[in-house]
C-alpha cells in the first residue's frame, strides 16, 4: 500500500495527507508515483497535455514510461500538482557495462505495398520479425482500423497509417493512450511520415516511430524505435 505524504495548500495554508496513486507497469509490477514529501506543491493554473504527464522509472524492471502527473483538489477550491521525484540519469563509470545484445534474426524480408491492406501487412510481418509472435488483426483484419489500433500483440499495439498525409500529433496521443490501457508499447508505421508536432511528441513518450516505404521496408526514425529494433519483442516485456 502506498505510503501518504503531507500536502499544503498555497492558498488556505491548510495541510492535506496525500496517497500518491498507483499504476500497473508493463512488467505487471505496480508503481506507486513518487511524490516529494515537504516539496512546495505548484498551483495549477492551467492544465496542457505536455505538463499533465511525468516521466518514471519502474523499480522492480527499470522501464521509463509517462504517467498522469499527480494532483491534489482543496477544499478551498484550489488544485495544485504535486512534485515527483526526477528520473536519474545513467551514473557514468570508468567500465560501463555493455547493453544488451540485439537478438540474432534473418534478414527482413519486406513486402511491397500497393493496398492499404498490404501496409497493415507488411507492418505486421515487421513485428513478428521482432519478436512478437502472436501479432493480431484488429477490426476486419484487413484494411487499417479506425480505431487507431491496426495490430495487437503480447507487449505491443500498432497503428499503422498508409494515407499520404503526415500522421498526426492526435494520433500518436491516441496510440499512446491504447498502449498505456493495454499496459503494452505502442508502436507507429506511417507510409507519409509525421507532422512535426507528433514526432517530437512521440520522442517525449519514448513511442517508437517507422516510416514504411513502397517496398514495405519499415525504417527507424526516433531514438525509441532504433532500441525496439535493437531489443526485439523481449526488450518491451
Amino acid at each position: 500500500m502506498a505510503k501518504s505524504v503531507p500536502v499544503h495548500c498555497p492558498t488556505c495554508r491548510r495541510e492535506h495527507s496525500f496517497t500518491p496513486p498507483t499504476f500497473p507497469c508493463a512488467c505487471g509490477a505496480p508503481l506507486t508515483l513518487p511524490v516529494l514529501p515537504g516539496a512546495t506543491p505548484e498551483l495549477l493554473a492551467q492544465r496542457t497535455w505536455r505538463d499533465s504527464w511525468v516521466a518514471v522509472r519502474c523499480p522492480a524492471c527499470d522501464r521509463q514510461d509517462q504517467w498522469p502527473r499527480p494532483e491534489f483538489g482543496c477544499s478551498c477550491g484550489t488544485v495544485v500538482r504535486l512534485p515527483v521525484r526526477p528520473v536519474p540519469g545513467p551514473a557514468a563509470t570508468a567500465d560501463d557495462a555493455p547493453g544488451p545484445v540485439a537478438p540474432s534474426r534473418p534478414a527482413f524480408r519486406p513486402l511491397a505495398i500497393r493496398t492499404e491492406r498490404d501496409a497493415v501487412a507488411a507492418a505486421e510481418r515487421y513485428l513478428r520479425w521482432l519478436g512478437f509472435t502472436d501479432v493480431r488483426r484488429t477490426g476486419c483484419g484487413t484494411a487499417p482500423s479506425a480505431t487507431g489500433v491496426d495490430l495487437r500483440a503480447s507487449g505491443a499495439v500498432a497503428r499503422v497509417d498508409p494515407t499520404t498525409l503526415p500522421t498526426t500529433l492526435r494520433d500518436i496521443e491516441c496510440l499512446w493512450l491504447h498502449g498505456l490501457l493495454d499496459s503494452a508499447t505502442g508502436v507507429c508505421f506511417s507510409l507519409a511520415g509525421y507532422a512535426q508536432g507528433a514526432r517530437s511528441r512521440a520522442d517525449d513518450l519514448r513511442l517508437p516511430l517507422f516510416v514504411v516505404d513502397l517496398t514495405g521496408a519499415p525504417q527507424a526514425l526516433n531514438d525509441a524505435a532504433d532500441e525496439l529494433v535493437r531489443r526485439g519483442a523481449d526488450g518491451v516485456r
